[in-house]
């Protein structure tokens, strides 16, 4: 599956914004997908996860983020968003989308190895 992430950007400090990550290809009737960012000099981190199988579906943040961002998915369009709001400096990096079609347990959302598929990443930047 191809994975198309978008809406990145600039905002300052408390502003918002929406990423959104488009499949194409093939959908999953169940599946895992995930964004994880990437900031200078440190390594690829987990943001967030939503999981489905049947009509159910959950989701998973990081700490970091909790309260804050909210990852939700259009069926669709095949479209998984992660909406930002309160962004702080330190939520800079490039943010990547990933999928797969196994259902992952909630031990292993969080790892990026069990992801199969990626975007391209997108930029974003908060001010100060």
């Amino acid at each position: 599956v191809q994975l198309q992430a978008s809406g990145g950007g600039l905002v300052q400090a408390g502003g918002s914004l929406r990423l959104s990550c488009a499949a194409s290809g093939r959908t999953f009737s169940s599946g895992t997908m995930g964004w994880f960012r990437q900031a200078p000099g440190m390594e690829r981190e987990f943001v967030a996860a939503i999981r489905w199988s049947g009509g159910g579906y959950q989701t998973y943040y990081a700490d970091s983020v909790k309260g804050r961002f909210t990852i939700s998915r259009d069926i669709a369009k095949s479209t998984v968003y992660l909406q930002m709001n309160s962004l702080k400096p330190e939520d800079t990096a490039v943010y990547y989308c990933a999928a797969t079609s196994r259902v992952l347990i909630m031990s292993s959302v969080r790892t990026e190895a069990f992801y199969d598929d990626w975007g391209q990443g997108t930029q974003v930047t908060v001010s100060s």
